[in-house]
């Protein structure tokens, strides 16, 4: 049996050019006949690790990082880039920023169990388009739960200091090898893609990595 080609994802899930980049590369797979040839793995990065762990409000945020009155320029921007991708973003629903820490718990306890994409795409879905509070502990759980998870192991999950230790020492690695911003994609351990590619860079990345394992 063929070994799948490994794709590491260093990814945060209240960034909207992650859920872009996602949706892109998995087009390009889909087109390329690759989707059953990689193996995901999702990587922790949080883009406001000095966030309150209740999170605020989203327009307040926005305004003290990039100027007053420039979230719906972003907003309009992102969804046209979007667009091509079938992504869709429902902004009057996102109106709070929020701590992503406990959301990388869960994505690395899924991952456990090889869900770590399944439970990525949920985290995205409730963020973006339904507005869940994905830094609330109680929602987090409702989401495992919804995705067949038992509530008081996601439960357990969620506070276990352990686990959260290993989230903070894989982000502080990400810092350290130089990743400065997300989605990266690490291929085959080899080749670092930075930013959410359309689907024709993928194409010459596959092309150079199928090359390079002939």
């Amino acid at each position: 049996m063929q070994e799948k080609m490994p794709i590491a994802i260093v990814s945060d899930v209240v960034c909207p050019w992650c859920f872009i980049g996602k949706a892109r590369l998995e087009a390009a797979l889909a087109t390329h006949g690759l989707t059953d040839r990689v193996a995901i793995t999702w990587l922790p990065y949080e883009l406001n690790p000095e966030m309150p762990e209740e999170g605020m409000d989203r327009t307040t945020y926005l305004n003290a990082k990039f100027g007053p009155g420039k979230r719906k320029e972003i907003e309009t921007r992102l969804s046209e880039a979007a667009l091509e991708s079938g992504v869709t973003f429902n902004w009057s629903k996102v109106t709070r920023s929020v701590n992503t820490r406990m959301a990388h718990m869960l994505i690395a306890a899924a991952s456990t169990v090889q869900r770590g994409s399944e439970m990525t795409a949920a985290l995205f879905k409730a963020y973006f388009q339904d507005g869940r509070d994905i830094g609330d502990i109680e929602t987090l759980v409702a989401i495992a739960v919804e995705l067949g998870f038992e509530e008081t192991a996601a439960r357990d999950e969620l506070t276990n200091d352990e686990l959260r230790e290993s989230i903070i020492g894989l982000e502080a690695h990400a810092q350290k090898v130089g990743v400065t911003g997300v989605p990266f994609f690490i291929i085959d351990g080899k080749l670092a893609v930075s930013g959410a590619q359309t689907p024709d860079v993928w194409a010459q990345v596959f092309q150079q990595v199928l090359q390079g394992a002939e």
